[in-house]
């Protein structure tokens, strides 16, 4: 059951969703050969039977080892919650239960507090449906992706705060590796008085952006237990080398997608992601992660270069480097799903829509490399409501959900209540239309060579109504107009740009005014019921 102050409606109903996301959720037969297992309840049992078959004791400990020196890394003592989770991962009847993000200044959009959330919030509903084992939600950061535009700025209060970066020559790496230089002044020293400590404590305290990332999610959920991992490590690259040995030598996962994407497209859906010959990106000693690429001159494509460095390597020579320095390699979106299932014991993936569409293009590489294809389950969606705005939402007569009404609809409604006239000549168009088609009739009996006039009379006066009707409908609403821009602000605030609330505001737009808004969200979301829900300020 929902709690009182969060009332749900179904994805579709708001019209934010694509089809694939919303075919899903509905369990469309299109979309069955693309996944494994649907996001039940029921359905973990053999989730974790299978995992467990295949997960080693070895890779087990290799990740639990490395995750113990990375919070010995970050110093200061590990919160209990988190501390147990770690000592539970040693044990061979513990599951994980992961969602990954980008490294977003501040978390960015609110979607990144909703995705761990939704891990936390099933971990304990799995615990309290299969006591004998234990379930850890963990956090993946995505410290080696190398797209800085996309994550150094954050919007608060309708204002862009952006960080330009240690330098131009920092930049084009791992992102999770850059150092933090410029942030106090760029970021930092522009944030509202009101900002939590842990926020800013978590920037200051830290070297690099993965650490901050780090220390900022587990100050917000530590407390519940949230595991952060970091996988740009060497000990944890130990674990792709299977898997880079086939990718160099065969192309296993292009040939995958590709033939995946043949069956999405005939399904009558878009692929999401696009996959390369070599999936696989390579960093470079100068700190740059740049994608290998096949030499399409070479007859057998046994060349391979280091795009934008002169690098070059044969499949031999790269064949070696896999096996002595994983490390140096780093798998795209393509591969860094299966990198993640090779690692941990995870039994659920938990993302958006987009992520949805991209897992559904890798079960085929999954199927050929003999690893265990995870749950895939939509992150809980939301929309904020803070006593504000519901109080605004309330004196205009509308109700929650009402808000997902277009506005035009939304005004007529909200006109309906104010007591607004409906303006409308349709009925003296047509009565207007029924008098010319009679003297173009009589024309046409009298003089034929006046029918064309009669219509083109006919259609300036219909044009004259209708632009009366405009005028007269524009002077009915000015009566109201205060009552139309309040809401015309109110959809424009519940829905920036147009698009949803969630997409766009940072999570400290909420906890500045509302502390208990991580719990509320504990309280409202519940991950199986796989609908969206819009959250009243308690």
């Amino acid at each position: 059951m929902a709690a009182a102050d969060c009332i749900t409606l179904p994805y579709a109903a708001t019209g934010a969703f694509s089809g694939l996301l919303t075919d899903y959720i509905a369990a469309s037969p299109a979309l069955a050969p693309f996944y494994n297992r649907r996001p039940e309840l029921v359905a973990f049992r053999a989730q974790l039977e299978e995992k467990q078959a295949a997960y080693s004791p070895e890779a087990r400990q290799r990740l639990v080892t490395d995750l113990r020196a990375q919070y010995t890394d970050l110093g200061g003592e590990v919160l209990p919650a988190v501390a147990a989770n770690l000592d539970l991962l040693a044990k061979d009847t513990t599951f994980t239960i992961t969602t990954g993000h980008q490294l977003n200044l501040f978390t960015g959009p609110l979607y990144f507090v909703y995705k761990i959330v939704t891990a936390i919030k099933l971990s304990q509903q799995l615990k309290a449906e299969y006591p004998k084992y234990d379930f850890v939600p963990v956090y993946w950061l995505a410290t080696e992706d190398h797209d800085f535009a996309e994550i150094n700025h954050f919007q608060l209060f309708g204002k862009t705060l952006s960080w330009a970066g240690p330098g131009e020559g920092a930049l084009g790496g791992p992102v999770g590796r850059l150092p933090l230089d410029g942030l106090a002044e760029e970021i930092l020293n522009q944030l509202p008085p009101e900002v939590p400590a842990a926020f800013k404590d978590a920037y200051t305290s830290s070297a690099t952006l993965s650490e901050a990332t780090r220390k900022l999610a587990t100050s917000l959920f530590g407390s519940y237990g949230l595991v952060c991992l970091d996988a740009d490590r060497p000990a944890l690259k130990q674990a792709l080398k299977p898997l880079l040995k086939q990718e160099i030598q065969n192309q296993l996962s292009n040939q995958a997608v590709q033939a995946t994407n043949g069956q999405l497209t005939a399904a009558g859906y878009k692929p999401q992601v696009y996959s390369r010959p070599l999936n696989l990106f390579f960093l470079t000693d100068e700190g740059k992660r740049e994608r290998l690429e096949p030499d399409a001159t070479g007859a057998d494509c046994t060349q391979v270069t280091v795009r934008g460095t002169s690098r070059c390597h044969s499949q031999a020579e790269l064949l070696a480097l896999a096996e002595s320095e994983p490390e140096r390699f780093s798998p795209n979106v393509v591969l860094r799903p299966v990198y993640q299932e090779i690692l941990m014991p995870n039994l659920a993936y938990i993302g958006g829509g987009a992520e949805v569409a991209y897992w559904f293009q890798l079960k085929g590489i999954f199927e050929q490399l003999g690893v265990p294809y995870p749950i895939v389950l939509p992150r809980n969606s939301a929309m904020y409501m803070s006593r504000a705005n519901l109080g605004k939402l309330r004196k205009l007569g509308l109700n929650t959900l009402d808000i997902f009404k277009p506005l035009g609809e939304l005004k007529k409604q909200v006109g309906a209540q104010l007591g607004q006239e409906e303006v409308t000549l349709a009925a003296q168009q047509e009565a207007l239309a029924a008098a010319y088609q009679q003297v173009q009739d009589l024309a046409q009996r009298l003089d034929p060579t006046l029918v064309k006039a009669v219509a083109a009379e006919a259609q300036k006066a219909a044009g004259s109504l209708a632009g009366l009707e405009k005028r007269l409908a524009k002077a009915s609403e000015a009566k109201h107009e205060t009552a139309y821009s309040q809401l015309t602000a109110l959809k424009d605030k519940l829905f920036p740009e147009g698009g949803l609330q969630e997409r766009t505001d940072n999570v400290l737009s909420v906890l500045i005014n509302n502390p208990g808004f991580i719990d509320q969200l504990m309280e409202c979301f519940e991950p199986l019921a796989l609908v969206f829900a819009v959250v009243e300020e308690a």
